[in-house]
């Protein structure tokens, strides 16, 4: 009975201690969790405090005012929001496709040689510095795109209505849509690397029975990988949205910095990202300054948008793959 008891009692201080430990890790874990939550909840109050005068002199019209006039105490932040739009989607449209097809390539056509350095290589250029991106697209990109392709695209869309005035305009090289092609240069290895590593989690032999049936890689990845991997695409594809909207110095090298709004996508224009790093510096305490916090409100909220609609997307994904 002593040694049943002995063992009882050292079972008893096992468990109290593997307690003891569960509860110091959980509430550990609790701590790093709470950290962040409320470093995101004094950003958003830091940025609603600072904003406020310029809220509470321009109200809500402050959001689709299209004017910037420092000297004049006159703000609004429609011309940015417009073209952190714009370039953001320019990004989005040119990205995706080929980020895709790069996924594609390496999951399923790619040589076994050529794999992991193509991988390897795609993944190096997410970690390059934007600023590079901006040196290299105001000093090399812009020079050619302005002399070798927007002629072209002017040439090509002549007097067409509608489209001929988005491609209107001196071709100066500079500009929203040179913003947008620098930018999907930039979210290419995010969504890239994403799509590639949810498509390699779809099941060798969900693949190799639709190939025993004849299908081609086409129809395999239409019918089975995507439709395995959608959550993880979108997810993939969000990521790279959320870069291009908070991109800024590539952004600013390139984009023109004029507070204005042109049809054209020729024509030069500004975002909330490069407004503030354009300004920032120099802005006088006053109306100024508030509204350039009120610029990075906008942009917060712009961006818990985007993280909240990509949300939706993957549950209502998770839930149809459930049914």
């Amino acid at each position: 009975m002593s040694e049943a008891t002995t063992q009882i009692d050292l079972h008893a201080q096992q468990v109290k201690k593997f307690k003891l430990q569960d509860m110091f890790f959980h509430q550990v874990t609790l701590v790093f969790a709470a950290i962040v939550l409320a470093a995101l909840v004094g950003i958003l109050i830091s940025l609603a405090i600072e904003a406020m005068p310029a809220f509470r002199e321009f109200g809500p019209a402050f959001i689709w005012t299209n004017v910037w006039n420092v000297p004049e105490d006159q703000y609004g932040a429609l011309s940015a929001i417009y073209g952190t739009v714009m370039t953001s989607i320019i990004a989005l449209v040119i990205a995706v496709p080929v980020s895709f097809g790069i996924a594609l390539f390496l999951t399923e056509t790619c040589p076994t040689w050529l794999r992991r350095p193509l991988g390897t290589a795609i993944e190096l250029l997410a970690g390059v510095p934007s600023i590079i991106y901006g040196i290299w697209g105001l000093f090399v990109f812009a020079p050619l795109f302005a002399e070798h392709v927007q002629p072209h695209i002017q040439a090509l869309v002549g007097d067409t209505p509608i489209i001929s005035g988005w491609f209107a305009g001196p071709p100066i090289g500079i500009g929203i849509l040179t913003a947008g092609i620098v930018l999907a240069l930039m979210v290419i290895p995010f969504v890239a690397s994403v799509m590639r590593d949810v498509f390699e989690t779809v099941p060798p032999q969900l693949k190799e029975s639709a190939y025993g049936v004849g299908c081609t890689t086409w129809e395999v990845v239409t019918n089975v990988v995507l439709p395995y991997t959608r959550v993880g695409v979108i997810g993939g594809i969000m990521l790279g949205l959320g870069r291009a909207l908070g991109e800024t110095m590539a952004v600013t090298f390139v984009i023109g910095n004029a507070n204005r709004i042109v049809g054209s996508l020729f024509s030069p224009g500004t975002s909330i990202a490069s407004t503030l790093a354009n300004e920032f510096g120099e802005a006088a305490p006053g109306l100024h300054i508030s509204s350039l916090f009120a610029l990075g409100l906008v942009l917060f909220v712009i961006t818990f948008v985007v993280l909240a609609i990509s949300q939706w997307l993957i549950k209502r994904g998770i839930a149809k793959q459930g049914n």
